[in-house]
């Protein structure tokens, strides 16, 4: 009879970790909650576990180890007693930051909110050119902290968060070999970016429709609704980092239609220089669609995001169509006991009216309320996208009927 106590499971556990992160006058606990959350659903993404997350209120975070040190301590008697491969800051660190909480904690990754995106992104990155933007917003990010950190995160062998880190060999901690590669990451990037340049010069004469909006609010499956294509989405934040391109007709007029990267809070700086590319997919396209989880307790502030990115990237005030996605899921708040279901639904009806009375006249033009995951109202959606679509249509090609191209409705 074989015994099973002498055989030992060879399943990869999954890395675990404590979040850190700091409330200000600018930043109230309620919102530092939630902070934490998305932080949390981050390094979910990536495969790691939180088993517990640490506050402090501050007027700012401490310059040298970003909390004070009654809250160090406490995170240090935490991590003593409990397995912890990681410590995951919501803030960007500065280099003396983390020089000084590596020394505090031996053996312990310490990992920032750009660090554990830039990790997101290169283990979602796919084409040659998402591979080698990611590289170069790795080695930026890095460069100003050659430290233990730099090392342990990079190393080739074993797996985790920060294992795909720039270079498949010993790293290097010399700043002028950093820089001598950073210097020929940019100029093979801008190769790529002269092809990728050539290529949307050649769909010049299309109309193009960029699908916009925050991680995970569902652009992925409205994109594979509208193209009838088999694109990749999941539950995940990031699911993609590569613009996907895909050729719809409606009633016989031909566009481009482009899912993008998602936007989200607190965007390293370095991966929007290094995405410039992919970005300018977002920058030079006629139309945006931008895509809300209305779902979300904090939609309105996803959707200020964007704006905001999209004002940094020179990509604003382009005719759009503001999309609220996940209405199956949307429940505004009403007294349970007090509302029966026929009601709650009139309720909703009503709430959702005013919203797009009141985002119409504010911020966007056309408003539409959809499940892409249901394909509810995918139809109304259509009519608005193909209106807005046929009037850049025809302000390039005005003589398209005289062509002999008759509107009919076509299998897209």
């Amino acid at each position: 009879m074989i015994d099973k106590k002498k055989f030992h499971s060879t399943a990869v556990q999954p890395e675990t970790a404590v979040l850190v992160a700091v409330s200000t006058q600018k930043q109230n606990a309620e919102k530092t909650k939630e902070y934490l959350e998305e932080l949390a659903f981050l390094a979910t993404t990536l495969g790691v576990e939180t088993v517990k997350t640490f506050t402090q209120n501050l007027e700012r975070p401490d310059t040298r180890t970003y909390t004070g040190k009654g809250k160090l301590e406490e995170i240090q008697t935490f991590i003593k007693a409990n397995p912890v491969d990681m410590v995951i800051y919501d803030d960007d660190l500065t280099p003396s930051q983390v020089r000084n909480l590596e020394a505090e904690f031996t053996d312990i990754k310490v990992i920032d909110r750009s660090l554990l995106i830039l990790a997101i992104f290169a283990m979602r990155a796919q084409t040659a050119q998402s591979k080698l933007q990611v590289e170069l917003a790795q080695y930026q990010y890095m460069y100003p902290r050659l430290t233990r950190l730099w090392t342990h995160l990079s190393r080739q062998s074993g797996a985790g968060v920060g294992m795909r880190g720039p270079g498949e060999t010993e790293l290097e901690t010399d700043r002028r070999i950093v820089k001598d590669r950073i210097a020929f990451l940019k100029e093979k990037l801008e190769k790529v970016d002269k092809q990728s340049i050539t290529r949307r010069k050649e769909r010049d004469r299309l109309v193009r429709v960029a699908i916009v909006g925050y991680t995970n609010v569902g652009k992925s499956t409205l994109m594979r609704s509208l193209s009838k294509a088999d694109v990749f989405a999941e539950n995940r934040l990031f699911a993609t980092v590569d613009s996907t391109v895909r050729k719809v007709n409606m009633e016989n007029i031909p566009f481009l239609l482009t899912d993008t990267v998602g936007f989200i809070r607190k965007l390293p700086t370095t991966l929007i220089e290094s995405f410039k590319s992919t970005l300018d997919e977002v920058r030079e396209a006629d139309i945006l669609m931008h895509v809300v989880d209305i779902s979300h307790a904090s939609f309105e502030e996803h959707l200020d995001v964007v704006n905001k990115t999209l004002e940094e990237i020179g990509a604003a005030n382009k005719p759009s169509i503001l999309v609220f996605n996940k209405i199956d899921l949307y429940k505004p708040s009403f007294n349970e006991e007090e509302e029966n279901e026929d009601e709650g639904v009139m309720l909703q009806e009503t709430v959702l009216e005013q919203l797009k009375k009141s985002y119409i006249s504010d911020k966007a033009e056309h408003v539409v309320f959809i499940s892409a995951e249901k394909k509810e109202n995918i139809e109304e959606l259509r009519n608005t996208l193909f209106s807005l679509v046929k009037e850049k249509h025809f302000s390039i090609y005005p003589n398209w009927l005289d062509l002999g191209y008759t509107a009919v409705q076509t299998e897209e």
